[in-house]
């Protein structure tokens, strides 16, 4: 079944017109018609079916008549939050949706000392359409929220965010084999609760950034005993952190 996010705007009631992007898709591409049921999720992350009563005779609108609301469990019983060093060409792109569609809560792009490419003023720009390419992997991967894309300054002002674990993934920890530290916050979190992962990118972190960090609390973790690129990185983490936290039902911290 097709799925769709409503509008911020939208209103709680039994019918709504279907309209713009997503009465073409729904209508024009699907070829949906009377019947044809849809998943939509309000703007208070609740989902409901819907089906489509009349195809407007203008060919721009649909009304659609709800059904049902339907209990799902399909977000992450923690808040995600990866900081990652801006990267290269459309590797943000890729981690954007990639990373939506493991549950990620909120991604940030930040310059860093290597950072080769420069958002500055285009920054705006970059974040609206990585937006875009969140909401369709959102949509694709059937979640409730639509992660938040921002950009961060500085790699002060990224790691200012506020949460409950801080940790930065360091391939220097991964060439020594560290792993605890990754498993350790893995046993400690809990339901509700936010992490913060920073990523370097192509070239990694400065020795000089991450003692920085580990100065204001973040902790330096290894993702395993191989070195990862900088857009495989946040994916690594996220897939642990599901395994973690939603895969293992006998483990302590999803009580």
């Amino acid at each position: 079944m097709q799925h769709y996010f409503l509008p911020q705007d939208w209103q709680q009631t039994t019918e709504f017109q279907l309209d713009g992007a997503t009465y073409k898709h729904f209508v024009q591409v699907l070829r949906a018609t009377e019947g044809t049921e849809a998943e939509f999720v309000t703007p208070l992350h609740e989902l409901l079916i819907a089906r489509l009563v009349k195809l407007d005779s203008d060919h721009r609108s649909a009304t659609m008549h709800v059904e049902r609301k339907q209990a799902v469990d399909v977000e992450l019983p923690v808040h995600a939050r990866i900081i990652c060093g801006v990267p290269k060409g459309d590797k943000a792109e890729l981690i954007t949706q990639k990373a939506t569609e493991l549950g990620v809560h909120e991604i940030v792009f930040v310059p860093t000392q290597w950072s080769v490419a420069s958002w500055k003023q285009k920054a705006a720009k970059k974040l609206a359409r990585l937006q875009v390419i969140a909401t369709n992997a959102a949509q694709q991967s059937h979640r409730l929220v639509i992660p938040q894309l921002k950009y961060a300054n500085s790699l002060k002002e990224a790691a200012a965010m506020p949460a409950d674990f801080n940790l930065v993934a360091w391939e220097e920890s991964a060439k020594k084999q560290e792993t605890g530290h990754l498993v350790q916050t893995f046993k400690k979190i809990r339901i509700g609760q936010t992490i913060n992962v920073i990523f370097g990118p192509e070239g990694g972190l400065a020795v000089q950034e991450v003692d920085e960090l580990t100065a204001n609390g973040y902790v330096a973790a290894g993702l395993g005993p191989r070195i990862l690129r900088t857009e495989t990185a946040p994916l690594y983490f996220l897939s642990a952190l599901s395994y973690a936290v939603e895969l293992q039902k006998d483990s302590k911290n999803v009580n």
